[in-house]
């Protein structure tokens, strides 16, 4: 897909995909008004200006689950293919019966069941046996449900007032051929790989993997295990950031802990750029004199040092290093870990060939009160309790610090307070956006 009109810079030329196609051309797609940015303002930019990077590929159905679709999948059939059963019971012309008083109607010999149809046309004034997912036998246009018929003799019973057409499935009530039923850039579920199946399909085209380096930042962190300098700390943030983009369906390059040293920061971000689509790091990403990190970006591509007005979440870095998008994540987790879910995850989807995701939320109870400094977008932890009036109610998370990293697990959600919010009140209804929205279910 080519990316927006009118960005104004240079388009690279990107390496080709492992099935031969070329990959697209990328743009530096992070330009902007060097002002602090509100929220909204910098995910609808990033919304209008970020386009997939990434090659194609044919996976046979079973291989498809939790990949990003590439094509719009047209059906080239009805679903279902002819008029069936819905129900055990008995088939006739609804023509057949009277008004006002209780049917007979003889029943013929034989019966319709799944994937065994009745071979003839239904004579008029009787009924035919039928079995669920039987195709409905010609001359037979209604289902009597086999609870509320009575067999007499040979024949069947029908009290009035059934409905002509009841208990019959029309060919295509589901999927008309020439529909199409899935579109480019959805994420395939189980239901989604399902219809493929239905319309026959064995195989979808999808996009790849996006290719994430990920990096963590500082001479304070150690990796999780080994022994604990004086002034050390365990480097949670990496570990976090793997199983958010394993959940995205990304090919993560786990390249360790960067040092704070300049000699060593530039080279592995030039090396990790050359040979992936997007490079991550966590740390770093201000401008104190040991943060290297914004400062090699700078000398080896382009970056777009974004103060976006959020709590948590300052500093948080968008920019390029030749064909790779750079995201520099904050280094508390806290931080880090909204950052990721709020800012990066959306761009990292749409480079990967998906939909732009705005997560859903809906409207609780506060169950706590607080004040709030205007202009900027606030993110609380949250939980949902159930009060006593049976309501749920957002319970925030007392602390909330961006270096606790514990008030995320026992978190919910996020409850998300607006720019011109003042503060919350107890009982006033807050937006409440749960981790599931993220991907992130207990």
């Amino acid at each position: 897909m080519p990316f927006g009109p009118g960005l104004g810079y240079n388009r690279l030329m990107v390496a080709d995909a492992p099935n031969g196609r070329p990959r697209p051309p990328l743009d530096d797609c992070f330009a902007h008004d060097p002002r602090r940015m509100p929220a909204g303002e910098a995910l609808a930019l990033l919304e209008r200006r970020v386009r997939p990077v990434v090659g194609e590929e044919l996976v046979p159905l079973a291989a498809a689950h939790g990949r990003l679709l590439a094509e719009t999948v047209v059906s080239g059939r009805d679903v279902p293919a002819f008029d069936n059963v819905a129900v055990d019971g008995f088939a006739f012309a609804h023509a057949d019966l009277a008004p006002d008083r209780p049917s007979r109607l003889r029943l013929v010999d034989g019966r319709a069941a799944a994937g065994h149809p009745f071979p003839e046309r239904l004579p008029a004034g009787t009924a035919l046996r039928v079995l669920t997912g039987a195709p409905l036998p010609a001359g037979a246009d209604t289902v009597l449900m086999q609870e509320d018929a009575e067999l007499v003799g040979g024949e069947v019973v029908i009290r009035p007032g059934i409905r002509r057409g009841a208990n019959r499935r029309r060919a295509g009530e589901d999927i008309r051929s020439g529909q199409a039923v899935l579109e480019a850039g959805r994420r395939l579920r189980p239901q989604e790989v399902g219809i493929a199946a239905s319309l026959g399909r064995t195989e979808l085209r999808v996009f790849l993997p996006a290719r994430v380096a990920l990096f963590s930042t500082g001479d304070e962190l150690a990796e999780p295990g080994a022994a604990l300098a004086p002034g050390a700390t365990y480097d949670a943030n990496r570990i976090i950031l793997q199983g958010l983009l394993g959940g995205l369906g990304c090919q993560v390059t786990d390249l360790g802990i960067l040092p704070d040293r300049a000699d060593a920061v530039g080279p592995a971000l030039e090396r990790a750029a050359a040979a992936h689509d997007a490079v991550i790091t966590s740390g770093g990403a201000s401008r104190g004199d040991e943060d290297h990190v914004v400062r090699a970006v700078e000398r080896a591509g382009r970056l777009h040092f974004w103060q976006i007005a959020v709590k948590p979440g300052r500093p948080l870095a968008f920019g390029q290093l030749g064909r790779a998008v750079f995201i520099g994540l904050p280094g508390n987790p806290v931080a880090a870990v909204i950052c990721f879910l709020r800012f990066a995850r959306p761009v990292l989807i749409a480079l990967g060939g998906g939909r732009w995701p705005e997560p859903k939320s809906f409207l609780v109870p506060a169950g706590f009160v607080m004040k709030k400094k205007p202009g900027r977008r606030e993110y609380l932890r949250a939980r949902l309790v159930r009060g006593a009036d049976g309501r749920l109610w957002a319970e925030k998370i007392l602390r909330e610090g961006s270096g606790i990293l514990t008030s995320l697990a026992e978190a919910d959600g996020l409850v998300e307070l607006a720019e011109d919010s003042p503060g919350v009140a107890e009982g006033e209804p807050v937006e409440f956006v749960p981790f599931s929205e993220f991907g992130l279910t207990p």
